[in-house]
């Protein structure tokens, strides 16, 4: 897997990989931050304890606009600047903590294309469908629109795509993959929501198998 030497991301110890789609990912060293309690390793990881990954960490959006994404992160989300140059700011929902931190990178050249190597949308979660609606009625107030709510099964969520064409997810923490499967069997075989079961058969064709 391609890789580069170990050096410093987001003033964390990193090292940067691509998978084999391209996508660019960085592994970071948390250096001793609090973790929310919910991230735990994978009992049934052949990784090695002190070595498995806990969670996800910082997200990198790259832009044209700068200004505008922050507008976006700071008025909307009340996401707080903790750094910012010229082509370069840093974005946090919890201060001090990677799990909520958003860096964005003001670049010029074409928009990226969808599809192998790229990230199709950002979620953020809440807690619930009342927040949900807020969070609807707050999109719009903003000028963005809104796909309106959607029942997704495992969740509810909307969309809205800010001006520099990033898309974001807004989704509920709830109902969650327990509402028809134990905890247990989790991870263990492809779970499909009531609406895509009658496609399963050609879902899993198209697969690759995880070794």
């Amino acid at each position: 897997m391609a890789h580069g030497e170990i050096t410093t991301y987001a003033s964390r110890d990193a090292l940067h990989f691509e998978d084999p789609d391209g996508l660019r990912l960085v592994l970071l060293n948390n250096n001793g931050e609090e973790v929310p309690e919910y991230w735990t390793a994978w009992d049934d990881s052949s990784v090695e304890q002190n070595h498995r990954i806990l969670g996800m960490g910082t997200v990198e959006m790259t832009v044209r606009s700068l200004n505008k994404l922050s507008k976006t992160l700071t008025e909307l989300f009340s996401y707080k600047e903790v750094s910012r140059s010229d082509n370069e700011g840093i974005y946090q929902s919890i201060a001090g903590q990677s799990f909520g931190e958003i860096l964005v990178k003001q670049q010029e050249g074409e928009s990226e294309r969808p599809g192998k190597g790229s990230i199709h949308h950002l979620a953020i979660r809440v807690k619930n469908d009342e927040e949900l609606s807020y969070w609807n009625e707050a999109v719009k107030d903003k000028g963005f629109q809104s796909t309106g709510i959607i029942d997704r099964f495992y969740f509810k969520s909307l969309y809205f795509r800010e001006s520099n064409g990033i898309l974001f997810e807004i989704a509920t923490d709830g109902p969650g993959f327990t509402v028809d499967s134990a905890v247990e069997k989790l991870g263990k075989e492809l779970d499909l929501p009531p609406f895509l079961e009658e496609r399963r058969k050609e879902i899993e064709e198209k697969l690759i198998p995880l070794d």
